[in-house]
């Protein structure tokens, strides 16, 4: 029998050297990109941290970890845009069932 609903986690890092308001308007863009598709659970915005190691020759990064319920194949479409967005430097998710 096929999942309906599953919950997940994402954690994604923007690029730190983007203005203060471009910052909040990518974690605006996937908040509201799941908002549409899913259930969010919990949204917390970590902040600048540093990074384990440099990615493009930064060191820190602006991380954001979110919690939600889906259906099956929505994580796949998240993490197409997380690719071809701009500002976004790494991204993970992750099935807690």
């Amino acid at each position: 029998m096929a999942k309906i609903s599953a919950n997940y986690e994402t954690i994604f890092i923007v690029n730190p050297t983007l203005t203060e308001e471009n910052t909040a308007e990518v974690v605006a863009k996937f908040r509201t990109l799941i908002e549409a598709n899913a259930t969010i659970g919990k949204v917390d915005e970590w902040g600048k941290r540093r990074l384990a190691y440099a990615i493009e020759d930064l060191n820190e990064g602006y991380y954001v970890h979110v919690t939600f319920e889906s259906k099956p194949d929505f994580p796949a479409e998240l993490d197409r845009v997380y690719k071809i967005t701009d500002g976004i430097m790494r991204s993970i998710i992750v099935c807690l069932d």
